[in-house]
């Protein structure tokens, strides 16, 4: 391995192919430090616009002052910054590591565009830690394959183009360089598993094997080729169980494969959207509990930043639903934002059946949440359907549901989303005012 320059991460680059633009994940610490300084000096032979950017989780009180410090470096190496908070709120028995982490990538994959490539300043240390954990959690091929160097990360892609290099050569490149940085005091906490890795396990095995950090890194790289046959293998076998709506799985065709294959098919399918795939105590759990669940069952099984459902016969990878809306929104103007990133509701005039258009911008409208025991008469129909059959008989699933916006102009409903048009006193056979229902979470079900 040559040994560690800005030329040779800008060879890494380049193998990769020319993105749309170079996104730094940038914490302020040592690492991120020496990549984003890096990409700076080499700004203008990348070839593509550079931007810094960093995630405030919110939980070190010295968060401010991180953020403070990547914002005055960036100024100084003439790199722009975007900066996202976030808040991590995790469940009883999850992992504060694992679900900040989760988050962060969220928020970072909100920040890109299609074409972009974000890098991360993970090294060959991080790499052998991360093979030792999945070692001593009892992980599969996929799970040794640690971290790739390169990977899609939709709408973009993640790279890492330090993971050849050791920690300690990074750092040597940083103080040569006069480059500072902050320290999370998190990072020397050994009751978190990492930490006691690096702080404790790795250097007892350097006494023995000191090249046991570029060991084990390769022996990740070994596991990552065995995944790549996998998953080219079960390509074609994700395709063949697809379930009636787009991004979802038949469990009918799921089941008729054998075990080691299903498992190849769940991993595989998670990973294709774009979730972290998930450890072997969530995977039985998928496996014994969702797949053989009575059709009218909910079951659910989660893990930081994926949820997996059913809903007839079809399994379903979805990030976490969000609080359920409480509100009452008024609604005034052509458009209408809703909360927790629901998306927006959009007021369509049309040629057909809909809403009385005077009656609609004249009236006081508003959006609940909440169905009650409410029901709709759809335009054109002769009977009220209470709205749980009416979902039942469009197929939007019962953890759908509550996030349905209903609108009401004078009080009465008068639609169900974009899914339904309801008879009401409003109502109009021609020239009516329609909706649309855009930007939620959930296009495949509408």
């Amino acid at each position: 391995m040559p040994p560690f320059s800005p030329d040779r991460l800008l060879a890494i680059l380049r193998s990769w192919g020319m993105p749309g633009r170079y996104l730094v994940g940038y914490s302020g610490g040592g690492d991120s430090q020496v990549l984003l300084a890096l990409l700076a000096e080499l700004h203008s032979r990348l070839g593509a616009p550079l931007l810094a950017l960093h995630v405030d989780h919110g939980l070190q009180p010295q968060a401010p002052a991180w953020t403070l410090h990547c914002q005055r470096s960036c100024e100084r190496l003439g790199v722009p910054l975007s900066v996202v908070e976030v808040r991590v709120a995790c469940r009883p028995g999850e992992s504060l590591e694992a679900v900040a982490r989760a988050v962060r990538y969220r928020a970072l994959a909100g920040l890109m565009q299609a074409g972009d490539l974000l890098l991360t300043a993970h090294h060959q240390d991080d790499q052998a830690e991360t093979l030792l954990l999945q070692l001593l959690r009892g992980s599969g091929v996929e799970g040794l394959a640690a971290m790739p160097a390169l990977a899609a990360f939709p709408p973009g892609r993640l790279g890492r183009p330090l993971l050849d290099f050791p920690r300690e050569s990074l750092r040597a490149y940083a103080k040569a360089a006069g480059h500072d940085w902050v320290e999370d005091p998190s990072n020397r906490d050994v009751a978190r598993d990492r930490n006691f890795l690096r702080h404790r396990v790795l250097p007892l095995l350097r006494e023995r094997w000191p090249a046991c950090g570029q060991t084990l890194a390769r022996s990740a790289g070994h596991c990552a080729e065995a995944r790549h046959l996998i998953e080219q293998m079960t390509g074609s076998e994700i395709e063949g169980c697809a379930g009636a709506v787009p991004g979802s799985l038949s469990i009918e065709r799921l089941c008729v494969l054998d075990e080691p294959r299903r498992r190849a098919v769940l991993r595989g399918w998670i990973a294709e959207r774009g979730f972290l795939r998930p450890d072997v105590k969530h995977l039985e759990r998928v496996l014994r509990e969702v797949l053989p669940a009575r059709a009218d069952r909910n079951p659910l099984v989660r893990w930081p930043g994926c949820e997996i459902r059913r809903y007839r016969h079809q399994l379903f990878a979805l990030a976490p639903l969000p609080p359920r809306p409480q509100v009452i929104l008024p609604w005034s103007e052509e458009t209408l934002c809703l909360p927790d990133g629901l998306g927006v509701l959009r007021a369509v005039p049309g040629d057909g059946p809909g809403i009385d258009p005077p009656c609609w911008w004249q009236m006081p409208k508003q959006v609940v949440f909440r169905p009650a025991e409410r029901a709709c008469r759809p335009l054109g129909q002769v009977h009220h359907r209470p709205l749980k059959k009416l979902y039942q008989e469009r197929g939007v699933p019962a953890w759908l549901r509550p996030y349905v916006p209903l609108v009401l102009v004078g009080g009465e409903l008068v639609a169900v989303a974009d899914l339904c048009l309801c008879q009401s006193r409003w109502a109009t056979a021609r020239g009516g005012i329609g909706l649309r229902w855009e930007g939620h979470p959930w296009p495949g079900f509408w």
